[in-house]
Parts: C-alpha cells; sequence; structure tokens
C-alpha cells in the first residue's frame, strides 16, 4: 500500500467522462490516504458516459482552483469528456499550470486531448487510446503502445483495462514529489 496522506489531487471532469476512469482512480487515491477534490465548469452534478450515468458532484469550478494547493492532476478519459474540456480555456490553463508547477499529470484513454492542447507533449513519450495517436504525434510527441508511459511526471494510460498500472504509476510519480521540467514551446500565453 501506498502512502499518499499528505498528498492532494485534483480531477478534471464534465459531463461523458469514462466511469472506470473516473471514479477508480478517484477511490484508489482516497484509499491511499489522499484528498481528492473534483473540478468542473460548473458545481452541478455531472455524468458518466455509460449506460447507468453514475453522477458525481464537483467540489470546484475551474476558477476555484489554485494549482499551489495540489500535489497532482487527473485527466480522466471518455470521448465527451476531454474533447468538452478543450474547449474550456479555464480548464487547458489548469492544465498548463500544474505543467509548469511540476506537479505531477495523469490522464487516460482520451485525456491526453489535453495535453496536447495545453501544448505540453513536445518532445514527450505518451500513450493514449489508440484513435488520438495522430494527434498526439501531430503536436511533437512519441506516441508508444503501453499499459502505462511515464515522461517526467506525466503518466499517461490507453484504456479502463490499464487502470491498476495508471493508479500504481500515478500514486509513485506523487510520492516522488515535483519534477523539473522544460518545455520546447512558451505555453504561458494567457487563456
Amino acid at each position: 500500500m501506498t502512502n499518499l496522506n499528505q498528498k492532494k489531487l485534483l480531477i478534471i471532469a464534465a459531463d461523458g467522462f469514462q466511469q472506470e476512469e473516473f471514479f477508480e482512480p478517484l477511490e484508489y487515491m482516497r484509499d491511499q490516504g489522499a484528498t481528492v477534490q473534483v473540478a468542473s465548469m460548473k458545481t452541478e452534478p455531472i455524468k458518466a458516459d455509460s449506460e447507468e450515468q453514475r453522477e458525481y458532484t464537483p467540489e470546484l469550478t475551474f476558477s476555484d482552483v489554485n494549482v499551489a494547493d495540489y500535489d497532482g492532476l487527473i485527466i480522466p478519459g471518455g470521448l465527451k469528456n476531454p474533447d468538452m474540456l478543450r474547449t474550456q480555456d479555464k480548464a487547458v490553463q489548469l492544465v498548463r499550470d500544474f505543467a509548469e508547477q511540476g506537479k505531477t499529470i495523469g490522464a487516460i484513454c482520451h485525456g491526453p486531448w489535453l495535453l496536447v492542447e495545453a501544448d505540453i507533449v513536445e518532445g514527450r513519450e505518451l500513450t493514449s487510446y489508440p484513435s488520438i495517436k495522430t494527434d498526439i504525434r501531430n503536436a511533437g510527441g512519441q506516441w508508444t503502445d503501453g499499459e502505462t508511459v511515464t515522461d517526467n511526471g506525466i503518466v499517461t494510460s490507453r484504456k479502463p483495462a490499464d487502470i491498476p498500472a495508471f493508479n500504481r504509476k500515478l500514486a509513485e510519480e506523487l510520492n516522488e514529489g515535483r519534477h523539473d521540467r522544460t518545455f520546447q514551446r512558451d505555453f504561458k500565453r494567457a487563456a
């Protein structure tokens, strides 16, 4: 068991998140002792893109988030969730801010779309759901087909079957602490 008692994590999500990729990391990190909060556009319930449409009520809006308060960020997949989030300037800016501050970032399935939108994949090795590998390559990243791929504190995975490995690797990276990063592009532009 990993001890994350002193760690605080943020999950960003919107309607249409992939149920397992949201709830399994949330529950795993809490079981390891981490404090986990969820931010979205509004603090109204968001629904999974699943038959049962399981809901979660976010504690914060994107505007309420102070990145300095967190050790890491989790971006669940699904098709609709990351597609919605990458059109939200405040969500994209949060991803940039977490990256700039050397915080651990985990993105699974289509979640790496936000890493692409935030201009933080150039020169990095990532994985994702296979349908977005061209987006990662076009943004200057190296796409690898692996259960988890970690590049300097950025942990990516492909699909729900990878969640146990994703959770373990994310916890390991969180325990390593801040990751000094250099970026090929200046991503500190205004959102």
